[in-house]
C-alpha cells in the first residue's frame, strides 16, 4: 500500500493558522518526524517533498509546514523571524503530540536547520536533529538581501527579491538573527545530531557545516552530500538523504523499553494512553501493540481499533485452534485463512422486541482451507473453529468488573 498525505492545520502562539501536509506510512509507523523548510521555501519545495515521501516509505511520519507569512499558512512574513520561526516549530511539535505522535526527529533544511538546533531544547521527546546546508548563525541569511541592509536598518523596511519573488523585511528580522545566540544551543543540544552539506554548496558554505560539527558534542555525524546544489534539486539527493537519516536514526530512538516501560503481570493486558485522542499502548508482560482509531472519526489510523482488534482475537484463536487439531490428526491441512467482520442486526427473536426494539452483535467468520482435504475432514475443521477458547468465552455470561486502580 502506498503512504498517504493528510492535509493539517495547527494554530502557533499568536493564533494564526498554519498549514501543513503529513505523510504517513500506509501501515506501521516507526517514528514522527517534523521538517523545517528553507528560507522563504515553503512546505511545497522539491526537497522537502521528495524526502517526507522517502521517509514514509521506510515508516516514519513526517509533518511539513508551512511558518507564518508562507505558502498556505497565515500571517504577515514582513512580521515575522527567526524566533518566531522556532515559535511554530514547537507549536508543530505540540500538534502532534496532542494528536498524533510527538516527533523523535527534527530535520531542517538550510535556515530551517539552524531553526531545528534551537528548538530542539524545547522538545522533550527529541531524541535527534539532522540538518541540510544549514549555517551555523542565522545571520548567515542576511547575505542574500545585503544590498538592502542599509536601506532596512536607515528606514526600518525594504522589499527585497529573494529567489525572483519579492518578500518584505524589517529591521526586527535583522535584529532577531543578530542577537541569536545558536552556537550556546548547538553545544548544548544533548542530542544525536547528523549534518548534511554539500562542498559544492553555492549558498551556504560548507565551512558552517564545519563550524556547526565543531560545536557540537557526542553523538554527532557527518555526510558529505557530493555534487549536491543547495536545494538538494535531484530527485537522487534528497532520496539519499532520506535513506541515510533512516539508517542513522534507528541507532538513537528509544527501543520498545520493556525494561524502562511498566509491565502488566502475566496473563493481563495494560493500556495506556499515547495521545489526548484515541491512540493507545496495548502492553502485555511480554508484547507491545497499539490501538486507535481510524481518520474520519478524529483518530490517526496509527493501529487497528477495538473492534479489529477484537475480531483479531476470534480469528487468531480460530486459526491456532484449527491447525493444532490438523496437526494432531496429520491431515495435509497446508494453510488455514480465517476473515472476519462484525455488524449489528435487529434481533427476529426476542421478548418485548415491540416495546424495546433489540440488535445483537453478529460475527461473520469465513473460513478457507488448501490442502488435500476431503468433504468430512473439511467439515470437521469447520466445526473445530467454533470450539476455539475464545470463540467459548465469546458465548459465554460474560461479567466485566470495573474499580478503581492505584
Amino acid at each position: 500500500m502506498a503512504a498517504t498525505r493528510e492535509k493539517i492545520t495547527f494554530t502557533n502562539k499568536d493564533g494564526l493558522q498554519l498549514a501543513g501536509l503529513l505523510e504517513k506510512p500506509a501501515d506501521y509507523t516507526s517514528g514522527y518526524v517534523l521538517f523545517a523548510h528553507c528560507f522563504t521555501c515553503g512546505k511545497d519545495i522539491a526537497a522537502a517533498t521528495r524526502i517526507s515521501r522517502a521517509l514514509a516509505e521506510k515508516n516514519y511520519a513526517t509533518l511539513r509546514f508551512d511558518f507564518t507569512g508562507i505558502g498556505n499558512s497565515d500571517g504577515d512574513f514582513a512580521n515575522t523571524n527567526f524566533s518566531s520561526n522556532i515559535d511554530d516549530l514547537v507549536a508543530a511539535a505540540d500538534f502532534l503530540r496532542d494528536n498524533y505522535v510527538a516527533p523523535v526527529l527534527l530535520i531542517g533544511h538550510s535556515l530551517g536547520g539552524a531553526a531545528v538546533l534551537s528548538a530542539a531544547s524545547r522538545i522533550n521527546e527529541c531524541k535527534a536533529v539532522a540538518t541540510i546546508g544549514a549555517p551555523s548563525d542565522p545571520s548567515h541569511v542576511a547575505h542574500q538581501f545585503s544590498c538592502e541592509i542599509d536601506t532596512i536598518r536607515d528606514e526600518g523596511i525594504a522589499e527585497v527579491s529573494l529567489a525572483g519573488r519579492p518578500f518584505t523585511i524589517k529591521k526586527q528580522f535583522l535584529d532577531d538573527i543578530e542577537s541569536n545566540k545558536l552556537r550556546h544551543d548547538i553545544e548544548n543540544l544533548n542530542r544525536a545530531l547528523l549534518v548534511f552539506h554539500s562542498p559544492v554548496d553555492a549558498t551556504v558554505s560548507i565551512s558552517e557545516a564545519a563550524s556547526i560539527y565543531a560545536a557540537a558534542k557526542h553523538p554527532k555525524s557527518f555526510v558529505s552530500l557530493d555534487n549536491a546544489d543547495h536545494l538538494l534539486t535531484k530527485k537522487e539527493d534528497a532520496e539519499y538523504v532520506a535513506a541515510t537519516i533512516t539508517a542513522w536514526i534507528t541507532r538513537y530512538l528509544p527501543r520498545e523499553e520493556k525494561e524502562s516501560r511498566i509491565k502488566p503481570q502475566g496473563g493481563s493486558v495494560l493500556i495506556q494512553e499515547r495521545n489526548k485522542q484515541f491512540l493507545r499502548d496495548v502492553i502485555t508482560d511480554d508484547h507491545f501493540l497499539q490501538a486507535d482509531e481510524p481518520t474520519k472519526v478524529g483518530g490517526s489510523n496509527i493501529g487497528p481499533d477495538p473492534y479489529e482488534l477484537l475480531l483479531a482475537s476470534l480469528g487468531t484463536c480460530t486459526s491456532m485452534t484449527i491447525r493444532m487439531y490438523a496437526n494432531r490428526k496429520q491431515w495435509d491441512l497446508q494453510d488455514v485463512q480465517v476473515t472476519l467482520s462484525h455488524s449489528r442486526e435487529h434481533s427476529l427473536d426476542c421478548e418485548h422486541c415491540e416495546e424495546q426494539p433489540q440488535q445483537i452483535d453478529v460475527i461473520d467468520r469465513k473460513v478457507s482451507f488448501s490442502g488435500n482435504l476431503d468433504d468430512s475432514q473439511t467439515k470437521r475443521l469447520l466445526e473445530i473453529a467454533d470450539k476455539c477458547p475464545v470463540h467459548k468465552t465469546l458465548h459465554n455470561v460474560i461479567e466485566v468488573r470495573t474499580t478503581l486502580g492505584s
